[in-house]
């Protein structure tokens, strides 16, 4: 009997030592811990390269773009901050570190992390198109003056029912309401190279697949570089066209004819493992100005 009693007490001494271990608390990793709220801890801050267009619009929408004293804008984004060059690497940094915070294209967004509601409103389709979600901005297209006929046939072929439909069906907001049926024939032949935005390439891809569906001797290249290389290399005539998700810049708009496709959010994400509820459009400034450091300041 005693020799059972005994058995028992270790027993129960080691499933008290497997709970324990598997406490974050416990093993003082403070990582995963909340406080009901949030993670608690270092915000780990993650941001995209100079020359983004996803950073270029979020910077300038959020006030993280400033004015020093002479008016020149200064980016005044967290000099501490992770910098990921394409929206792909700053999602896989966000799911695997429960401190972290950043931004993608709401097109871009998965399950993998949180879209947080700023100002209270979510993040969606829906709340772009009324206007009340404040973090959005325009996928644009640009090119020289003497293109090709096969790059003006794909470029109506974007802006065209056909197309505009393909955007909404890919998680974005239509440019063109009311667009026109696409008027080509399937006659096109050529090829055309697309340069630019990360943001903008996965619709870009799909709208390349559907069009050479319908005009198989057109050959299309894309190439996923950032907005300022699509606008560079749209510039020095090496693509057909570029590719932004920013405004045109002055000293591009000069040289360039350009047009909006589509309409994207700026989804501000965390890990699924923080639990905020919601951040307003300037606690978003400050994170990642780095005027706030702390997830406790922003509960």
């Amino acid at each position: 009997m005693q020799l059972k009693s005994l058995s028992k007490l270790v027993l129960s001494l080691g499933a008290v030592g497997v709970l324990a271990a598997c406490d974050p608390a416990a093993t003082g990793d403070e990582e995963g811990t909340t406080d009901g709220s949030a993670v608690a801890g270092e915000i780990i801050v993650v941001s995209r390269e100079d020359g983004s267009g996803t950073r270029g619009a979020f910077t300038e929408i959020t006030g993280v773009l400033a004015e020093d004293e002479n008016g020149e804008e200064v980016d005044e984004t967290y000099i501490e901050a992770v910098i990921q060059n394409g929206t792909e690497g700053v999602l896989s940094t966000v799911a695997g570190d429960a401190n972290s915070v950043g931004y993608v294209s709401l097109g871009s967004l998965n399950d993998t992390v949180r879209g947080l509601p700023i100002d209270g409103v979510e993040p969606t389709n829906e709340t772009v198109q009324d206007g009340s979600f404040p973090i959005a901005r325009n996928f644009n297209i640009a090119w020289g003056g003497d293109i090709e006929a096969v790059a003006q046939d794909f470029i109506d072929y974007i802006l065209s029912a056909e197309g505009q439909e393909i955007a909404a069906e890919e998680g974005y907001v239509e440019f063109v309401s009311e667009a026109a049926a696409y008027a080509g024939d399937g006659s096109q032949s050529g090829s055309i190279s697309v340069v630019g935005s990360t943001s903008v390439t996965p619709l870009m891809e799909v709208l390349v697949e559907e069009y050479t569906a319908l005009n198989p001797d057109v050959k299309i290249d894309v190439t996923s570089n950032g907005s300022s290389a699509g606008m560079t290399a749209a510039m020095d005539g090496t693509a057909d066209i570029g590719m932004a998700s920013r405004e045109l810049k002055e000293e591009e708009a000069a040289e360039l004819e350009s047009t909006a496709i589509a309409v994207d959010g700026i989804a501000v994400i965390t890990n699924k493992a923080n639990t905020i509820e919601s951040l307003t459009l300037d606690q978003v400034r400050q994170i990642f100005t780095g005027e706030v450091t702390e997830w406790e300041e922003v509960q």
